[in-house]
């Protein structure tokens, strides 16, 4: 009964030792804790660091040859579409040489045909640019003003854009031109149909659309034939581009002109040297007189 007691209480100390043993290691487990949070945040940042780095070496060492098979694909690739690229070249360099061999033999012939001929060529060719300063668009004009400085400019010579005929120079002052355009009421152009050859009168009438009018009631005249001047009466040279046709009807042919009038702000004023019948009859004149 003794021995008994004796061991309970025995272990009744042990089991009081080790409580004390046990809150004293958690109170200097919580200290340490408590201390690494304090002082070591840039030993372990730097540890992450450096961890981090060696992680990301050891990525590149392992995507290294997928990526060199990435490049090579693209490498391959890019050989396929240069050579794709200079076969189509070749076959265009050989379609232009073609063309110039072509040309080539056309410039002969055409200097051939020319001194059969006795084919004289046409004089040079003068123009001046001049800048729009003032537009009139109206129920009664459509015409604009250009200037053209001390340049020598006379009535009557041709107007142009980049896109084709303008209109023609209307009055002349001493640093500024009137221009009356093609859609002007008082504009009256002698034109053709550039495929089909026939003739007419473009007809301007104050819109932006002038007509065409006085050609024969069976003329082949559909939409989208292009109006040239047809140099008839040495008011303009033949071929200069004006417009295209947008609407044909039984009373009218509508024409849209290349160039947009109410958008200019440069223009080219062209001396052709047209000689006009009036002075073909007077050099004509003067001939018989001299004989």
């Amino acid at each position: 009964m003794k021995h008994r007691r004796s061991l309970i209480i025995h272990f009744s100390r042990i089991r009081l030792l080790a409580k004390k043993f046990v809150l004293v290691i958690l109170f200097l487990a919580a200290f340490v804790l408590m201390l690494l949070n304090k002082t070591d945040n840039a030993i372990i940042d730097k540890t992450s660091g450096v961890a981090t780095d060696v992680v990301a070496s050891v990525v590149d060492v392992l995507v290294l040859p997928a990526r060199l098979i990435a490049n090579g694909y693209d490498f391959i690739k890019n050989i396929g579409n240069i050579y794709a690229d200079n076969h189509q070249l070749r076959l265009e360099n050989q379609r232009l040489n073609m063309i110039y061999n072509r040309y080539k033999s056309l410039e002969v012939e055409n200097k051939l045909l020319a001194s059969l001929l006795n084919y004289v060529t046409p004089p040079k060719v003068d123009f001046v640019t001049a800048k729009v300063v003032a537009e009139e668009g109206s129920a009664f004009a459509h015409s604009m003003v250009a200037y053209v400085g001390d340049t020598k400019v006379e009535k009557g010579q041709v107007v142009l854009s980049d896109k084709g005929l303008v209109g023609r120079v209307d009055k002349v002052g001493s640093n500024y031109t009137k221009i009356i355009l093609i859609t002007d009421i008082n504009s009256k152009i002698p034109v053709v149909v550039e495929n089909t050859r026939v003739r007419g009168i473009l007809s301007g009438d104050n819109t932006n659309t002038p007509k065409m009018i006085f050609i024969p009631l069976d003329a082949d005249v559909k939409v989208g034939d292009r109006i040239v001047t047809s140099g008839v009466a040495s008011v303009f040279p033949s071929g200069l581009p004006i417009g295209k046709v947008i609407r044909v009807t039984k009373n009218e042919i509508m024409v849209k002109p290349f160039s947009d009038l109410e958008q200019l702000e440069y223009v080219k004023i062209v001396n052709y040297n047209v000689v006009s019948d009036t002075l073909i009859q007077n050099t004509e004149t003067k001939g018989k007189e001299n004989e």
